[in-house]
């Protein structure tokens, strides 16, 4: 890996994941705001001035939450999308969930779900079931088809800031890896010395892996993804709880994962929280080369 050793500050464009959308202002004032807060995160983990970073960041949500806010007290109780509740059983399967549960998920309320979930990871059955409608909304508005506007914008949106920002290290999140994937694929062009993924959903088959642009390609003795053109090196986080970053071991699904870390970020239901990610040891060791 190429590392430079000077006092130039270290580039990075930021893709982030669930829950960032926020309609009480502007697109750019929620960007710059984000900034500010993952550079603070990225810095505690480092223990370096705030100055040796420069980070963009790359906020797509409101392309994908274009449609009139659900009113009324039961809005975050259920899945709206018959895509959004396959998601949620097949993810549901791989967990281990039994078949009831699973498919329990297609038909009935998600605290159902949900509850298996909690308790299997000893986590508040609330705070669960808010996660998973949100996770899976905003999952399946991306995922929905190949061609989808919203999703096509999404990527060229965070195409652009690479392209712009020309960054060594792109740093995406949850569902930011799978967008930042989909975009460094799109465009061959861009080239990253960096993709750090932190608890990324690619792997997770039928939902997300099969779904992908472009499509896993055959391999000896299963379908794999592959490293995206422009990068040099591909390093992913993942939480041993986190229960988005299924099934462990990214490497086996994807050519080309130069380091594929399991590391405990945060205790309780913080193992899946960006701040935890992004100030964690394992994140700090990969940007110290660039510094």
């Amino acid at each position: 890996m190429t590392a430079a050793h000077d006092d130039s500050p270290l580039h990075i464009v930021a893709v982030h994941g669930v829950g960032y959308h926020d309609r009480r202002t502007t697109s750019e004032k929620v960007r710059v705001a984000h900034s500010t807060h993952w550079t603070r995160h990225l810095v505690e983990g480092l223990g370096v001035d705030p100055n040796r970073l420069i980070l963009d960041f790359a906020y797509y949500a409101h392309l994908l939450n274009t449609g009139p806010v659900t009113q009324g007290q039961d809005a975050s109780a259920e899945l709206h999308t018959p895509l959004a509740r396959e998601m949620a059983a097949q993810w549901l399967v791989e967990l281990g969930a039994p078949a009831p549960v699973a498919q329990g998920a297609l038909t009935k309320p998600l605290r159902q779900s949900a509850s298996w979930v909690a308790e299997k990871f000893s986590l508040d059955g609330r705070l669960t079931e808010l996660f998973v409608r949100l996770f899976f909304s905003e999952v399946s508005a991306y995922l929905r088809s190949d061609a989808d506007r919203a999703r096509l914008a999404v990527r060229e949106e965070v195409a652009d800031r690479i392209a712009h920002h020309r960054p060594r290290v792109v740093i995406a999140h949850s569902l930011g890896t799978v967008v930042a994937y989909e975009a460094l694929h799109a465009h061959p062009e861009l080239r990253v010395e960096l993709f750090l993924t932190l608890g990324s959903p690619l792997a997770l088959p039928h939902a997300v892996f099969h779904r992908l642009t472009p499509r896993p390609l055959p391999a000896p003795t299963r379908l794999q993804g592959q490293l995206p053109p422009g990068v040099t090196r591909w390093v992913n986080i993942a939480d041993p709880g986190d229960p988005v970053a299924i099934p462990p071991g990214l490497d086996r699904a994807f050519h080309g994962v130069s380091l594929d870390l399991t590391t405990p970020i945060h205790a309780a239901f913080g193992f899946h929280h960006a701040k935890n990610y992004l100030r964690c040891a394992a994140t700090a060791s990969q940007l110290k080369a660039f510094l």
